[in-house]
């Protein structure tokens, strides 16, 4: 077996310098960083290399109150803007965010252990166009056109911001918990973000460009603390009319207990275990490619990753040779190296979770590749190698479960009725792929596959344009597009009686006859 190569590290100095940078603190609150008050410091740690790189005091239920008071106390002025001022303000924050690309980049490497390709061509422009995105989508955020539908009335309907939203965002993908800040301000809510305590370090540059570009001080609010404390406090404050939350499933039952308790609205992007279904007439190295890139991406760390692959029997031993050999090409190594393809995991916590889940299938399944840490220069981070996992039974753990990491498993299927079936068999329906160059066998499958986002021939890309959520477990409510503005906006029905008569007809159900 080949070990894929390692990509050497680069100077300390192209790390971004996160405790100078952010010295003032890891809250963000009514427009300035701020110290947390809880007494109890916390250490984001290079997962490349398991150094600190910036040590800050956490945030208590105090900072969680302050946060909500800002943005209460700034909601009512930014719901009065009128959509284009909403607009030219998120404007300017997409360009402050362009011109600072390179620090948040820089950034996002250092906390998530991400290549620095991957967040120079990926998190960061994507959170950019998304915010641009957001400043059109302000302008045309609109309720149904006035009709007369009793005859005696004018109804219209309108759409009015919630109030403030509380979220609550996951480790993978800190910078992009954009996608919930942006439709909430850009229908005229106000937020207090909780990011993940391990990578706090892009939601706070997030917010301070939001105040650079002119976005009222108490709009965008960050409170960086656990989610025991800080995070459940936000989710059950009352002053928070509504909770986003991205992460895992488990996780996300819990805050459902706590929002319902105060009958707030609920947004939930959860887990996911996407397919990735391959026809016996697909093009076999498109396949392979795609498996692979979709499954490494953010060293799989991702809840859309591609974790299943169900390949039709005529091709699978082919595309199990021909996906383990190509993984074993990708180069592990320093994320700010030139070059790094996969980066470490985000903790030896999680690295030693995801080998947990590979040295028990060994007991049922294959390891065709991978399965292991690397040593040498890449041993004190949390490296695993990217791994192919063969032959394992489709109620195993290992195709059952989320791993969260660089982990492919690859089973056979043979009539196409059976590999949709295997495709929908668990809990989770967050995103999938089929792979067949009939376009009727892969509408088929985009119209059977319950998933809240099927590709076709392709796995991962994902556009502002267009609306990202999950069925079943992986939760409900969409992300970007103007559909996300149906989880941020209240629908209110105004109707005008037309008639200015006194007494109306109906009243005679209440008093006196026709």
């Amino acid at each position: 077996m080949h070990n894929p190569g390692t990509a050497h590290g680069s100077a300390a100095q192209d790390r971004f310098p996160a405790q100078e940078r952010l010295a003032a603190g890891a809250q963000y609150i009514a427009g300035r960083l701020t110290q947390g008050t809880s007494g109890r410091t916390h250490a984001v740690v290079d997962p490349a290399t398991g150094e600190d790189v910036y040590r800050y005091e956490l945030a208590g239920t105090e900072d969680v109150d302050a946060a909500v008071a800002a943005a209460r106390q700034a909601f009512p002025g930014w719901a009065a803007t009128t959509p284009g001022e909403r607009s030219d303000a998120l404007h300017r924050f997409a360009a402050v965010l362009a011109d600072r690309a390179e620090d948040i980049a820089r950034a996002e490497s250092l906390q998530c252990g991400k290549p620095l390709k991957l967040t120079r061509e990926f998190d960061v422009p994507g959170t950019i166009d998304n915010t641009a995105f957001f400043a059109g989508a302000a302008r045309h955020l609109q309720g149904q056109s006035a009709g007369e539908y009793s005859g005696d009335h004018t109804s219209y309907v309108r759409r009015e911001p919630i109030g403030v939203v509380g979220s609550v965002a996951p480790w993978n993908y800190p910078l992009q918990t954009a996608w919930k800040v942006l439709p909430a301000i850009a229908a005229g809510n106000t937020i207090v973000l909780k990011p993940a305590e391990l990578t706090p370090l892009t939601s706070l540059l997030f917010a301070e460009a939001a105040t650079e570009a002119g976005v009222p001080d108490g709009v965008i609010n960050i409170v960086t603390g656990t989610g025991k404390e800080a995070g459940e406090h936000l989710v059950g404050h009352p002053g928070v009319a509504m909770t986003s939350f991205t992460g895992s499933t488990a996780v996300g039952k819990r805050v459902a207990e706590i929002a319902t308790a105060t009958v707030k609205r609920i947004h939930l992007e959860l887990g996911g275990k996407a397919p990735f279904v391959v026809f016996d007439d697909a093009d076999l190295e498109a396949a392979v490619n795609g498996a692979v890139a979709g499954a490494l991406i953010n060293t799989g760390q991702d809840c859309t990753a591609a974790t299943r692959a169900y390949v039709q029997r005529p091709l699978y031993e082919e595309f199990v040779q021909r996906t383990a050999a190509l993984m074993e090409t990708v180069r592990l190594g320093d994320p700010f190296a030139p070059g790094t393809d996969l980066g470490p995991l985000i903790s030896h916590v999680q690295r030693d979770r995801v080998a947990g889940f590979v040295d028990r299938a060994r007991a049922y399944a294959r390891v065709v590749t991978g399965g292991e840490a690397p040593q040498g220069d890449l041993k004190n981070g949390a490296y695993y190698r990217p791994t192919l996992v063969a032959d394992a039974a489709q109620d195993s753990e290992i195709v059952q479960s989320e791993i969260f990491g660089p982990v492919l498993v690859v089973l056979p299927f043979d009539s196409d009725d059976e590999g949709i079936r295997l495709a929908n068999d668990t809990p989770y329906g967050l995103a999938a792929s089929a792979w067949s160059r009939d376009v009727y066998r892969a509408n088929r499958a985009t119209r059977e596959i319950k998933a809240g986002c099927v590709w076709v021939n392709d796995h991962i890309p994902i556009i502002s344009e267009m609306p990202h959520g999950g069925y079943k477990a992986s939760g409900f409510g969409k992300d970007m597009s103007t559909y996300s503005f149906d989880e941020y906006t209240q629908i209110k029905h105004v109707m005008f009686d037309n008639t200015a008569v006194p007494r109306k007809d109906w009243h005679r159900t209440i008093f006196g006859d026709r």
